[in-house]
Order: C-alpha cells, then structure tokens, then sequence
C-alpha cells in the first residue's frame, strides 16, 4: 500500500515536469553561491556499465521554486518544486520548505535511495567536503546548530508572547505576561543572526530540521 501510494504521488509531481531547451550547463563559479545550488548524479547502466551524468540546478530568489535537470550536460527537463524528475532506472525527488531545497534523492526503480552530491566548488560542496574530511568537526559544527535554534526559539518565544499579552483584548480577557528574559536590541539582532546562520547551515547539509522552517519564519528568505 505504501509503495502504491508513493507511486501515485511521484506520478501526480512528474506531471509538472516540462522538456528542456538543451542548452548547455555552464561551469560553477564562485559568484555562483549567490545566484544557485547545484547537484550532480551519476548513473551506471547495469546493462553495459556506461555511467551518465546528470545534474540539477536550482536558482534563488526567483518567484517561484523551480529545477532544471541536465544529462551529460544539456538540459533536458524543468520543473516547480517540489519535483520529481524520471531518469535513467529511477527518479529524482526534490523536497522543499520555506528555507529552500531540503531534501534532494536519486531513487531506483527498485525503490532504493541515494543522496545526491553537491559541486565541489559550491558553498555547500564546501560543508560538504567539511563533512566528509572531518566527521568529528562536521558533527560539532551540527549539534551546535541544532542548539542555537532551541534557545533562539525559547528566547523569542517568550517575549513574543509578552508581547501579545500587550495587546488590548488579550490583557483584558487572558491577563498580560511578563517575560522572565528581557534582552537588548542588540542581544536579540545577535540572536537573529546567529539563527539564521544556524538554520543556513543546516540547510547547507539538507539536514531538514522542523526549528529551521519556525526560526526562517521570522526572516523571511534563506
């Protein structure tokens, strides 16, 4: 039942996607870390060995989410996000949330699944290779991330809520409430800003983490 299910939703994603132009991938710079991400794939054919490469590009700040997907270099597909891209002996599943791309899987027609890699000379082909060279630090440099959102939130939630209390009909109907932490300006800008690199990183490793989508909330753009 669940593999039907599955099947259906992929059917109802692969709808959305629209045939390429066939223009060519250019080469990522290193202005590119401002402009998009990008992904590569490759595929061995268990029927001759040849291996085809594919890649996925998605671009910031535009208004609406989208991916193209390349083959050997020449782009064949695009799609809105969330998306599901057919390739060779599978699919490609993008996930999306309000911090961008959060998950992004080369699945088999047999159902299995296989992360995809990022471009070694983008920002997160950099935490990646951090992540692969040194596990003990990448794994530090997680948990800290992980933390900051919690106090951020437990923070923030606090005197938010002091300040809801302060409008009218709430103080009038449910009593007003006084925030044991009262912080500077300042104190909370640094906050914020720790947040946000916090739950940048975790979306850099596309570790999908239910206090990135709350804390993005506030600021608005990853």
């Amino acid at each position: 039942m669940f593999r039907s299910t599955l099947k259906r939703r992929h059917y109802r994603k692969m709808k959305k996607v629209k045939g390429g132009d066939g223009h060519l991938l250019k080469k990522y710079q290193i202005w590119n870390i401002v402009t998009h991400s990008l992904f590569h794939v490759e595929i061995r054919s268990a029927a001759d060995g040849k291996t085809t490469k594919y890649a996925i590009k998605s671009r910031y700040f535009t208004e609406e989410p989208m991916v193209d997907l390349y083959r050997e270099g020449r782009h064949i597909a695009f799609s809105k996000l969330p998306a599901v891209l057919p390739i060779d002996q599978g699919v490609i599943e993008v996930t999306k949330s309000s911090s961008g791309i959060n998950g992004i899987h080369f699945i088999t027609d047999q159902e299995a699944s296989f992360s995809v890699y990022p471009d070694k000379r983008s920002i997160r082909g950099l935490r990646w290779w951090i992540h692969k060279r040194l596990p003990k630090i990448s794994a530090c440099i997680g948990v800290a991330a992980v933390i900051i959102l919690f106090i951020s939130l437990a923070l923030g939630s606090t005197q938010l809520l002091e300040k809801i209390s302060e409008i009218p009909w709430v103080s009038e109907n449910l009593g007003t409430f006084q925030s044991p932490i009262t912080l500077s300006v300042g104190t909370n800008l640094g906050i914020g800003i720790a947040a946000f690199a916090a739950g940048l990183e975790r979306a850099l490793m596309l570790r999908n983490h239910w206090l990135i989508d709350i804390e993005t909330t506030g600021w608005g753009e990853d």
